[in-house]
């Protein structure tokens, strides 16, 4: 028997992963809840949604859809909504996938009180969450987690996450928040904005730090201890900065394996460094990753000496873990393979297909509140290390989820 699952969110990127939920063959039911009519309609009336959706599970709130017998709801709404409208559904019973940020609000004490009332209402309700960060499904995440497993980065050392995105680039971050601010819940946005002024400070790009730091912790299966960071601040005027202390931050972490990683938030810098925008590597004793290219000196054993490095570059596909047989076949009945792994570097189906599997087996997802929070803690200290001009704090840690 397949699971019940409700949609929540059906803007555009919602919309992205509807398809997903509702062909995975482990959901029986699919419920759909917007403020916006229109962006039901257009998927109630899709025939390819007719055999798990019925008018009945059409919802306008989030109230309401949590009223509902649905076992558990995806949440893709405004960023500054995931997390309590996360705490909300689980209070009512329900398993949660929440889209990133956790929470993304100029005041970044508030962001680790948030950080702090979802592992709590996940350890008091026994609710599944998964966070739905991208990067952690990205290929070369899960080529380096396997190689990780398998020992072959031998001691971990250095490893770097990055998000060059500025706020002009193919990703239109002007016109993106011109679109949000258009909704109903923006017009409510922009009166909660209000309240973010003065005492309570300004923000900048490391409090939505979660595409940079997911990579290297995910990996490493290590946590921030300690950071030291800087930004940079807007000196043209530009309105778009005018609620960012910092356009740029740049920080340098002390982690739990004794390595170091330094993560960067840009946005205003021409184009990138190396070959993405948003990418990570690890380097180890034995073993480097850097943008698809895995090399290994062949140090077998502690004082073994290192021989010429091998080098190989990979495509995605080689990097990428295959998705189940049954699943791929029910995504791919519609459209081509290549169409099926959607954005953010081919993560969305894997992202699905975690979440799901996870609910139907009544186990803990891959990515816990406990991490949520681990990648999100990182950027907040940062910040606060930045408005300080680089004084080293301590990056807090809720500790790891059961079982792990």
């Amino acid at each position: 028997m397949g699971i019940s699952i409700g949609l929540v969110g059906l803007g555009d990127f919602g919309s992205q992963f509807a398809e997903l939920f509702t062909h995975h063959p482990l959901v029986d039911r699919v419920g759909l809840c917007d403020r916006e009519p229109d962006r039901i309609r257009k998927f109630a009336d899709r025939p390819d949604f007719k055999a798990k959706f019925s008018p009945k599970d059409a919802y306008a709130s989030l109230d309401d859809i949590c009223k509902s017998d649905l076992d558990a709801l995806v949440i893709i709404t405004q960023h500054w909504l995931h997390t309590p409208q996360a705490i909300q559904a689980m209070n009512a019973g329900k398993h949660v996938y929440s889209a990133v940020p956790l929470i993304s609000i100029p005041d970044h004490h508030e962001i680790l009180d948030w950080c702090n009332k979802l592992v709590e209402t996940v350890k008091r309700t026994g609710a599944l969450y998964m966070y739905g960060e991208t990067t952690y499904y990205r290929p070369q995440a899960m080529f380096c987690r396997r190689k990780a497993a398998e020992g072959a980065f031998g001691d971990f050392v250095y490893a770097e996450g990055e998000y060059f995105h500025d706020v002009d680039s193919w990703c239109n971050l002007r016109n993106v928040s011109k679109h949000r601010m258009a909704s109903t819940a923006g017009a409510e946005w922009r009166e909660k904005m209000k309240t973010y002024t003065g005492s309570r400070g300004k923000g900048g790009p490391m409090l939505y730090p979660t595409h940079s730091t997911c990579g290297p912790v995910s990996v490493m299966k290590a946590h921030a201890k300690k950071v030291t960071a800087y930004g940079y601040r807007n000196r043209t005027g530009d309105p778009y900065f005018a609620d960012s202390a910092f356009s740029n931050e740049i920080a340098l972490y002390r982690m739990s394996n004794g390595a170091v990683v330094r993560i960067c938030e840009c946005r205003e810098v021409a184009n990138k460094l190396g070959n993405d925008e948003e990418t990570f590597r690890v380097m180890g004793t034995r073993g480097t990753f850097s943008e698809n290219t895995w090399s290994v000196n062949f140090r077998e054993k502690d004082f073994s000496p290192a021989k010429p490095p091998e080098v190989k570059r990979m495509k995605d596909e080689e990097l990428r873990d295959p998705l189940p047989p049954d699943v791929l076949k029910a995504w791919t009945s519609t459209k081509k393979e290549s169409d099926v792994y959607g954005g953010h570097g081919g993560s969305h189906a894997h992202l699905v297909h975690e979440f799901v599997d996870a609910i139907a087996h009544k186990r803990q997802p891959a990515i816990t509140a406990w991490d949520a929070v681990r990648y999100t803690a990182m950027g907040a200290m940062a910040h606060e290390s930045a408005l300080r001009d680089g004084e080293t704090l301590d990056v807090p840690d809720w500790g790891d989820p059961p079982g792990r």
